[in-house]
């Protein structure tokens, strides 16, 4: 495996063609391991990996601990080619509860300071709100990262889940290097209207979800019991003849990997990496195994012939449920 750059937007860094999510290595799908998920971000930094994504709401601050243990004690070299990527503004309680987004002004400048403190760096490489705060215009969120920018502690401005409309208040604002929304072979939304508009703009796209929290990664069976404080138990995807109707798309999906001499999850994960130069897809990886898989789909090429059938497989609209369940559904800009 060779890792390619790929540039986030015209005003952005050059990054690694993939990205590693971190969100799943505090507790949002389950236990994880620790030790293991340090080991897995030093193996993605040794292959090449650059860019890194986090959340300040991951775990309450526990994933921008383990980011910073992970990067405090990875090698010299490969700690200073590491991005970071953060998102900021969710409002959770002790329980879990999701409370909304606070974009406000101030809550932009206080979360930088923590998540500064917390990732033990000097600057944030993009910092974005994690979804469109109603109650403050976009301008106003996006003008207090600017002024982080000025000031040299973050270093490019990013957005998440906005729709087109948002995406235009915010570059007429401030330059703006990636959108992070989920794009995979059963989320095709920001096709119609999203992707074009980034496209006009300059504006990359981090691509999260790419195997639908692993929905389409091949090792998803019917039947398999969640935690509660798991994603996917709360996930319409995942319930019931959801879950069937969508693990028949995985199975005509995998004909076509075992064609190819891969696996699922490398054919879903090249499938987004095919779509465009402009769209670095994340993958959520919490084991080294995992990201072993991932990383080979950096080399697997898609023909025409090849894009045909896995569209004939997996149309655009073809999976059954949302993709979160109606109270976060309600939340994304993206999606209205």
């Amino acid at each position: 495996m060779t890792m390619r750059t790929r540039s986030l937007g015209t005003t952005g860094p050059q990054v690694s063609a993939l990205g590693l999510g971190c969100m799943g290595m505090s507790g949002m799908y389950g236990e994880a391991d620790r030790a293991e998920s340090i080991a897995t971000i030093h193996a993605a930094l040794e292959a090449g990996v650059t860019l890194l994504d986090t959340g300040d709401f991951y775990g309450m601050g526990h994933n921008e601990l383990l980011i910073s243990e992970a990067l405090r004690t990875a090698p010299a070299a490969l700690r200073e080619n590491a991005l970071l990527s953060v998102k900021f503004g969710a409002q959770r309680g002790p329980d879990g509860e999701w409370y909304g987004f606070d974009g406000s002004p101030a809550a932009v400048k206080t979360s930088a300071a923590y998540s500064l403190q917390r990732l033990g760096v000097d600057h944030i490489d993009v910092y974005r709100p994690a979804r469109l705060d109603p109650d403050v215009p976009i301008e106003e969120t996006v003008g207090a990262i600017a002024e982080l920018v000025e000031k040299g502690y973050v270093r490019h401005i990013g957005l998440s889940e906005v729709g087109a409309d948002t995406i235009r208040r915010a570059a007429a604002t401030a330059p703006i290097a990636d959108l992070q929304i989920e794009y995979a072979l059963i989320s095709r939304g920001p096709e119609q209207e999203i992707l074009p508009t980034l496209r006009e703009l300059g504006i990359a796209v981090t691509a999260y979800g790419v195997l639908s929290r692993g929905l389409i990664s091949g090792h998803v069976t019917a039947g398999k019991e969640y935690a509660a404080t798991d994603f996917r138990a709360h996930s319409p995807r995942f319930q019931g003849d959801n879950l069937q109707h969508n693990l028949t798309l995985v199975e005509s999906l995998r004909k076509i990997a075992e064609q190819k001499g891969v696996s699922v999850a490398q054919i879903a994960i090249a499938w987004v990496l095919s779509r465009g130069e402009d769209i670095v897809p994340l993958v959520g990886a919490r084991t080294r195994e995992r990201l072993g898989e991932a990383l080979g789909a950096v080399d697997v090429t898609l023909d025409a012939a090849d894009l045909a059938a896995i569209e004939a497989a997996v149309p655009a609209d073809a999976a059954a449920g949302e993709r979160y369940a109606p109270a976060q559904m309600a939340m994304l800009d993206s999606e209205r």
